[in-house]
């Protein structure tokens, strides 16, 4: 005799469409797009000093974070800008000026940061 496969009952809030009703992670999982977004050692400290003005130059990112890399804040950003999160203007002038701004894919994950951000402070309180 084989067991039959059990459907699960999808709560309807953590799970309102069928792309995030999977058995294993999946790359088109909703959640596992938004954790792909936000991965990465110090992604999330850039994305919020990026949240904080319009745009920031290369030099006030790195003023902004003294103890990351120059190497991990160019890996981090090429990753942004690669996942249409943040966008890369170059200005022409002498010397050429670029900065870096949100686009309004990266403006999206504002609201999962402040969550993100609040869970924290709440499990925080829950260890004392």
């Amino acid at each position: 005799m084989t067991h039959q496969p059990v459907s699960p009952h999808w709560d309807e809030e953590l799970v309102p469409t069928p792309s995030g009703q999977t058995q294993a992670p999946s790359p088109q999982c909703p959640v596992e797009v938004s954790l792909a977004a936000i991965s990465g050692r110090w992604t999330t400290l850039v994305l919020r000093n990026l949240m904080s003005a319009e745009s920031h130059s290369y030099t006030e990112l790195a003023h902004s974070l003294p103890q990351l890399s120059d190497k991990v804040l160019t890996d981090r950003l090429r990753h942004l800008i690669e996942a249409n999160l943040v966008e890369r203007l170059a200005t022409p002038s002498f010397p050429t000026r670029t900065t870096y701004r949100l686009t309004t894919r990266g403006q999206a994950l504002r609201p999962l940061l402040i969550e993100l951000y609040r869970t924290g402070l709440t499990l925080q309180q829950d260890e004392t």
